[in-house]
């Protein structure tokens, strides 16, 4: 695996310093290195996707357990480093996109689905900090063929996804990605374990599909119900009657004078069946 020094010295040998724009952090502890690919669980006969590839450290490790890798960069300067130093040696079980992962705000480059082909794969990924939200929610409530997700994130937003209800952190990203499936914090990283390192400690996590998901696997509905959310948090504070109104039903023991943060994912999904608008 890469060293720091490494990183340094290829990307000097080419004019290169890591861009913030890009959000580059690149990981070069190797212990979590490790960690993060053993937990994957990925090895020869698994399809990877990586976001954001850098300068290819975690690509290696994950190479060489044996799994074929689809990984997309957005920078090209990288991408060409990528493709004159790691592409050659792995030839047949790399992919390259170059672009960006997302299509827009709401969907992933059709590029990258077409590299997928509809096949069960893994995100194993140090994720630029500015996708990662949208991102980790479209594959755990829109692409059903993810099998898991293991990232780094900020631990701001890790805490986001842990988040239980009346708590700060507790909102729709909370309750979208939990209703269909399961988070698990696996290690806290601090600055010290990236180059060039951040100015917030960050989070490894593993993101699990439900065996039997709260809602059903309907991506419509499950788009739907993100609405919902997004409108009834948008007054978090506010009595649920207030926002919904109160001639309504209300369902799992909920009240009109509760508010959204107080209920859990199961209780959000019966309150939207009955406020679907």
């Amino acid at each position: 695996m890469q060293t720091q020094t490494e990183i340094r010295a290829m990307l000097a040998l080419r004019g290169l310093t890591p861009k913030h724009r890009f959000g580059q952090n690149f990981l070069v502890d190797h212990n979590h290195l490790r960690k993060f690919v053993t937990a994957s669980g990925v090895g020869a006969g698994s399809l990877v996707l990586e976001i954001g590839p850098g300068t290819g450290t975690l690509s290696e490790a994950i190479l060489e357990s044996g799994a074929q890798v689809i990984a997309c960069e957005l920078d090209r300067d990288l991408a060409a480093m990528l493709r004159e130093t790691l592409m050659p040696k792995y030839a047949a079980q790399m992919e390259l996109i170059e672009g960006d992962c997302l299509d827009g705000k709401h969907a992933i480059n059709p590029h990258v689905l077409r590299a997928l082909g509809g096949r069960p794969f893994t995100l194993v990924a140090n994720l630029p900090y500015q996708i990662a939200s949208p991102l980790m929610a479209m594959l755990a409530c829109e692409t059903p063929h993810c099998l898991g997700q293991f990232v780094t994130i900020q631990r701001d937003v890790a805490d986001r996804l842990l988040a239980s209800p009346k708590s700060g952190e507790y909102g729709p990203l909370t309750i979208s990605i939990g209703a269909c499936a399961q988070v698990e914090l696996l290690a806290t990283l601090p600055p010290g374990c990236f180059w060039p390192p951040p100015k917030v400690t960050s989070a490894m996590i593993a993101i699990r599909p439900r065996a039997i998901p709260f809602i059903e696997a309907n991506i419509a509905a499950r788009q739907a119900f993100s609405v919902f959310l997004q409108r009834v948090f948008s007054k978090r504070r506010k009595q649920l009657g207030s926002i919904l109104g109160r001639e309504h039903a209300w369902p799992c023991e909920i009240t009109p004078m509760q508010r959204p943060e107080e209920l859990t994912v199961q209780q959000l999904l019966a309150l939207w069946k009955v406020h679907p608008a």
